[in-house]
């Protein structure tokens, strides 16, 4: 439950965090969302319509993209307005057609609308849904506009399956709808949608006759119309609210009804937030919050506490909202709640035992009808006129402590103060005797300190007030004297007690605060599962004081994840009590009343979107409704945000991985398709020519057809054995086979495996008449060399020279390749290492498949070594690859 501290200084001063929301807003863009009851109201009409009033305002206005579902009037629309064409995305097989996101962007204009809020995106996609995107363009400054339909929101899934029969699998979660800056309602009614279905303006006729008998019966529309009329409404609400909180205006404006339920830890609490439940529904469901002030100097413990807990859980499963605020004055405190957010009515209790608290106008009810201007008051009174009587509640020795403590204050103030008397005449006594009081208050709190007080009043008038020894007062300027000391000796000790438990109380909290602080850094530590298990059985197990484990779904069922201090097995009990909580959504086993003979008390882990695991605390370690309790109850929600978020982050990392593997797959059919193709077919023409002419051709044109083959052959070759390369790397099956090596024995070895192909080009080599061996796999560095030579090739122009020469430095061995080719834009260089990345254009004809700069950089790093490469290196031309290979030893500097 969220906690708030509610004072306000300056009440008609803006709200920090709506300043610093707004700030955050600024620099976004704004989105408009067309909100419908279900498709063929008109959405997408009315945006396109609204759309070119805005061109013809003179906007810049684009169309991202638009669905039309063959509607000649909203296709008619779209005439005069620019579109920006779709991407491509090939899916198994199939094309699809999708919204171009970097197009967008790169277009930015002023105004961007895209259909279909909630459309889910073809694998592949930047994002894998459409809102996704538009949060991008958000984020970019530019504005959007967009429709939905009432049955995709997250919150609503459950509500229109059991009105409509049909499950929506493309869904909006409503905190990305509550970011809109405007809504449109688009709204017609249940028979004038039904007439448009029958003309044909929505579906296809038999596709329309289907959809009256089922989707589109007017019973259902008739409560998806009531679902999108409310949540506009309320949308419009929280934007009044949030405005509200940013200029600073005070409430209650009565645009709508926003219910405040007050409990504390009576009797009466439960009773109020099934009253506060009963009104929001009378005020057609009013969003409604059940709040608790928590008091420094008061503690919600043991019974009282464990019914605040109760009341609080309970307004949550009403579909409330819950929040404790801090603060010593309970009116000042709940009236700023309610004008800053906007409360019109208030609820709460009063028991039958607090008439003597309206006769000193201490009343809670008359106090906040003193204050409430524009909010109701609503007073629930007790409905049994016999007070709940509770068991006393046992003494902790801490508490005896305390007494005896102030009791020995003032045994010691006695004797100072009678070895005073003795020794001087006319001392002030009282002084000695308030000091002790004093002393109490700061030490052991409020009690302790009036109990001292009292204690030091009788000792005092005892001991060293005529007439002595005797509780008689001898005058009545000693009673006055006597009364007064009594009086500031309570006071003095009061707030002395007072402030001691407030500062005990703020320490409290402050650790609280770094123990929650603490653990948010190591659950964003935890990079899996796993390890975000590991982290919250630790801090659950700390903040309790007992045993936590942490149970986590595998493979269809819970399992034990992780323990603190070790990982117990759980008896057949306690597995029970884990799995009612998975399954139900409620704490189970020690304390509660499902399986409460367990030894373990289990509570669902609820993430932001599913539930995550299930944590598990030793029975008996906290009190219901404790510090310790609320403590490791936020604990877990932070840990199943944690568990969630570590889920999510292994999710996008597969899809990335299949998204990588499906682009590889896709590049290598294409590089397939012409790589290998090309060369066949010249291997093919040239043996036909030679088989069917070859008696009749001149011996110069067969060699150059056998050279042909033999090339081509060669290509092919090359282009094979590339492709097995990729293939270990990719699958992890390169094996090193390591040994001392002289890389200038390498390069002249690569520098003959390229001869042939050099041509007319030059190949210079300089290499130092020393240079350390290093610890390399010699083919794969040949190899890796020979990639970078026929890369160099195919790209430098006949005639050129390429350079290749080995140097070394204190820590490396370094290879250097030149070309002077037309080098690569700077932009490419990042993504010069890609599998089939190729430049445009080789001068070469036998251009590779774009695989061997990507397989010399596998093979390099596998060996510890690091590749580079850089361009333009002569006058905006040429490129140089560079190969660092780590010695084993550094050189010395004087040696090299």
């Amino acid at each position: 439950m969220p906690a708030e501290d509610p004072r306000h200084p300056d009440p008609g001063r803006p709200d920090p965090e709506a300043l610093l929301a707004a700030a955050n807003r600024a620099g976004r863009g704004r989105l408009k969302v067309f909100l419908g009851m279900a498709p063929g109201v008109g959405k997408t009409y009315e945006m396109l319509r609204a759309a070119r009033r805005r061109k013809a305002d003179g906007q810049d206005v684009v169309i991202g993209l638009v669905e039309t579902h063959g509607r000649r009037e909203t296709e008619s629309l779209l005439r005069g307005l620019e579109v920006t064409p779709r991407r491509p995305i090939d899916h198994r097989g199939h094309v699809m057609m999708e919204f171009d996101l970097d197009e967008a962007l790169a277009r930015r204009p002023k105004l961007l609308v895209v259909d279909e809020y909630a459309h889910s995106n073809a694998p592949g996609s930047r994002h894998p849904k459409r809102w996704q995107d538009v949060e991008e363009l958000l984020a970019a400054g530019i504005d959007v506009w967009t429709t939905l339909n009432v049955q995709h929101l997250e919150s609503l899934v459950d509500v229109v399956q059991r009105i409509t029969g049909v499950r929506q699998r493309e869904t909006v979660p409503d905190s990305a709808l509550s970011r809109a800056d405007a809504i449109e309602l688009i709204d017609i009614t249940p028979d004038e949608l039904r007439e448009r279905m029958t003309e044909g303006k929505v579906y296809v006729p038999e596709t329309a006759r289907l959809a009256s008998e089922n989707f589109f019966k007017v019973e259902n529309l008739t409560a998806l119309r009531e679902l999108a009329l409310r949540r506009a409404a309320q949308t419009v609400d929280d934007q009044l609210v949030a405005a509200m909180r940013e200029k600073g205006v005070e409430g209650p404006w009565a645009a709508g009804e926003r219910i405040l339920v007050l409990v504390g830890g009576d009797a009466m609490a439960a009773a109020l937030v099934r009253a506060g439940r009963r009104l929001s529904d009378m005020m057609m469901d009013a969003p409604w919050t059940v709040a608790h002030v928590d008091r420094p100097d008061r503690s919600t413990s043991g019974p009282a506490g464990a019914r605040l807990h109760v009341a609080l859980k309970l307004a949550e499963q009403l579909g409330g909202s819950t929040v404790v605020l801090a603060g010593a004055d309970i009116v000042a405190t709940v009236m700023a709640y309610a004008r800053r957010n906007n409360v019109t009515q208030i609820v709460i209790g009063k028991s039958i035992d607090s008439r003597w608290r309206e006769r000193l106008g201490r009343s809670l009810a008359a106090a906040l009808l003193r204050q409430a201007r524009g909010a109701a008051i609503h007073v629930v009174t007790e409905a049994s006129h016999e007070p709940v009587r509770e068991p006393p509640a046992p003494r902790r020795p801490s508490d005896w402590m305390g007494y005896l403590t102030g009791g020995a204050f003032v045994a010691v103030a006695t004797l100072v103060a009678w070895g005073l008397d003795v020794a001087f005449d006319h001392v002030d006594l009282g002084m000695i005797f308030l000091a002790a009081v004093l002393a109490a208050g700061v030490l052991r709190g409020l009690r302790p300190a009036l109990a001292a007080a009292t204690a030091a009043f009788l000792v005092y008038n005892y001991l060293f007030l005529e007439p002595r020894y005797s509780f008689q007062v001898g005058s009545p300027t000693d009673f006055l004297t006597l009364v007064v000391f009594w009086a500031v000796a309570l006071a003095a000790g009061g707030l002395a007690g007072r402030v001691r438990d407030q500062g005990r109380s703020a320490q409290k909290r402050a650790s609280t605060v770094s123990a929650l602080l603490a653990a948010s850094r190591t659950f964003s530590a935890a990079t899996d599962r796993q390890a975000a298990a590991s982290a919250l059985a630790e801090q659950a197990a700390a903040a309790a004081g007992a045993k936590a484990v942490v149970l986590l779904p595998a493979a269809g069922e819970l399992a034990p994840a992780a323990g603190w201090p070790d990982l117990d097995e759980l008896d057949a009990a306690a597995m029970a009590a884990a799995r009612w909580a998975w399954e139900k959504g409620e704490a189970a086993g020690f304390g509660t009343g499902t399986l409460p003979q367990t030894r373990w008390t289990f509570w669902p882990l609820e993430g932001v979107r599913s539930r995550a695991g299930v944590a598990g605390v030793e029975a008996g370690a906290m009190a219901a409704g404790s510090d310790d309790e609320r403590l490791v109850l936020a604990l877990l929600e932070q840990g199943a945000v944690a568990l969630e978020r570590a889920e999510l982050a292994a999710e996008a990392v597969e899809t990335e991985t299949l998204r990588r593997a499906d682009r590889f797959r896709s590049a290598l059919l294409n590089s397939i398709s012409h790589d290998l193709r090309t060369p066949l077919s010249t291997v093919l023409g040239a043996s036909t020519t030679l088989l069917d002419y070859g008696k009749g051709m001149s011996p110069a044109v067969r060699a150059d057809l056998l050279l042909s083959i033999r090339e081509e052959a060669e290509r092919l070759n090359r282009y094979v054995g590339n492709l097995l390369d990729m293939t270990r790397l990719e699958g992890g099956a390169l094996r090193l086979r390591t040994d001392w090596t002289d890389v200038r024995d390498v390069l002249g070895a690569a520098a003959d495996r390229v001869a042939r192909r050099l041509g007319d080009r030059v190949l210079a080599r300089d290499f130092p008449a020393e240079l350390s061996l290093v610890r390399v796999d010699a083919s794969l560095l040949e190899q890796a060399v020979v990639n970078i030579l026929e890369n160099a090739i195919a790209y430098s122009a006949p005639a050129t020279r390429i350079e290749m020469a080995a140097y070394e430095d204190r820590s490396n061995v370094v290879i250097s390749i030149e070309d002077e080719g037309r080098g690569i834009p700077t932009a490419e260089l990042d993504n010069v290492f890609e599998k089939f990345r190729r430049m445009d254009e080789p001068t070469d004809r036998s251009q590779g498949a774009g695989l061997g700069l990507s397989i010399s950089k596998g093979f390099i790093d596998a060996m510890g070594g690091r590749i580079a490469a850089a361009s333009p290196i002569h006058e905006g031309r040429g490129t140089r690859i560079l190969i660092s290979l780590p010695k084993t030893i550094a050189t010395p500097h004087h040696l090299l």
